[in-house]
């Protein structure tokens, strides 16, 4: 009975450390981020237009250095709205060569029924949400440069 009892312990303890290093390892797991200099975001990836859709909706608050990175297969015209979304952002759109071609600052939430378009009239391949008032903290300005980090 008692060697039963210790390998009931065994395994119990093999499983919490499994599961221990499991949640250890995602939580430093490298991130994608986006770095204007050294201002850097670690970015959530929105890839599936079901994410593009979706963005940062619902969301009651985005952590400091942190953001959505919209990424398209081409360039175009990217239109953005603050439907259902709960924060005030600033969206930056991004061109092929990675440099910020328009920034809308401090986009405010939208709650009716029709919310208004924003839309720079840029092409744009990628586009941007962070926390507003960041682009005024770093002082991003168009023409600036933008760096990618993917993780895996």
């Amino acid at each position: 009975m008692f060697g039963l009892q210790r390998l009931h312990y065994l395994v119990y303890g093999i499983i919490l450390l499994s599961t221990a290093t499991v949640s250890f390892q995602s939580l430093f797991a490298q991130e994608s981020k986006v770095c204007f200099g050294d201002n850097c975001f670690y970015v959530e990836l929105a890839k599936t237009q079901a994410a593009q859709r979706r963005g940062l909706m619902f969301r009651s608050q985005l952590e400091e250095n942190r953001g959505m990175l919209f990424l398209y297969d081409d360039q175009a015209s990217r239109s953005f709205w603050m439907k259902n979304t709960l924060i005030p952002l600033d969206i930056i759109w991004l061109n092929s060569e990675k440099t910020v071609v328009a920034i809308k600052e401090n986009a405010r939430p939208c709650q009716e029924g029709i919310c208004p378009q924003i839309n720079p009239d840029v092409l744009a391949k990628y586009v941007l949400e962070v926390n507003a008032k960041t682009v005024e903290k770093i002082g991003l300005k168009v023409g600036d440069a933008v760096d990618f980090v993917f993780s895996n």
